[in-house]
């Protein structure tokens, strides 16, 4: 399928809280600042990498069936300034990133620390050159998760600087003004360290998938993997990339301007467009109804 030949489908809740912002009745939510790396895996001979995906629970109040990277929101205590680190620093992450230096840190920190919370692979080593060796982290994730423990923290108890050279930005996502839960997402690839797996089993998705974008990209146009336009996105742009190596080089030529979909109200017809990228517009016909 063409998705470049279509509309794609509107997704429920979505015409009347659209009628309902252009109507003024709707505040937007802010969007809660995140992040979320695209691990990628080379598999040799040339084939390309795979993406590791987790699809989220159908009980999850935010993308619930979808397939998505590991990811989740800024915890206030990623700006912390005691914090051990090697590579980019904040500052330079600040003009990369387009925020000041202490968003920069969160969002950095907030990268690693989700991938290793929910993917069990950690981009933090005992020196600039190195990673942690393998172990059963469950616990520390486990505490991490539960917001019982800083990631800083984390760190200092097990020796371990942050390996921020170890992630390249790709893109900057909003959700739209329109949506229920908001958020401002920067994404990032990296490639998965060796020695290191990432896991199998993880507690917000029903499973997880190593796959190359092609197949990733095939499943959604036909139906079978649900994703969000930003996840379905980057991985069209990683179609031509044929190493984990040469996504985090080609990252740095990307530009991270944000992406926000907009929408309009013409009488019972809804568009909702995301500026440059035409084959993710939604369009039809669709009977007002009211806010539940």
């Amino acid at each position: 399928m063409d998705q470049r030949a279509t509309t794609l489908p509107m997704p429920p809740g979505w015409p009347a809280r659209i009628r309902a912002a252009d109507a003024g009745e709707l505040t937007p939510p802010v969007p809660k600042p995140s992040a979320t790396v695209v691990l990628l895996r080379d598999t040799g001979a040339g084939a390309g990498p795979e993406a590791y995906l987790l699809r989220r629970r159908t009980s999850m109040a935010f993308a619930a069936g979808m397939y998505a990277y590991p990811g989740g929101g800024v915890d206030r205590r990623d700006a912390e300034a005691e914090l051990g680190w090697a590579g980019p620093g904040p500052h330079a992450w600040a003009e990369r990133l387009g925020v000041d230096a202490a968003t920069a840190q969160a969002v950095v920190c907030a990268a690693v620390r989700e991938t290793f919370e929910e993917a069990g692979v950690l981009l933090a080593g005992p020196d600039a050159h190195s990673v942690a060796a393998p172990r059963d982290w469950s616990a520390e994730r486990a505490a991490l998760e539960a917001h019982e423990l800083s990631f800083a923290d984390f760190l200092r108890e097990h020796g371990l600087l942050l390996r921020s050279d170890l992630l390249a930005g790709w893109a900057r996502w909003i959700t739209p003004a329109f949506e229920e839960r908001r958020y401002d997402t920067w994404f990032f690839v990296a490639a998965l360290p060796p020695g290191q797996d990432a896991a199998r089993e993880v507690g917000e998705a029903d499973r997880v998938a190593w796959l190359s974008p092609a197949e990733a990209v095939h499943g959604y146009e036909e139906g079978r993997f649900g994703m969000l336009p930003p996840t379905v996105t980057v991985l069209r742009e990683l179609l031509p990339v044929r190493s984990a190596a040469e996504a985090l080089g080609a990252a740095a030529e990307r530009s991270l301007e944000p992406v926000l979909g907009r929408a309009e109200v013409r009488g019972e017809r809804l568009t909702v467009r995301w500026p440059g990228y035409d084959e993710l517009t939604i369009d039809g016909t669709f009977p007002e109804e009211r806010v539940g």
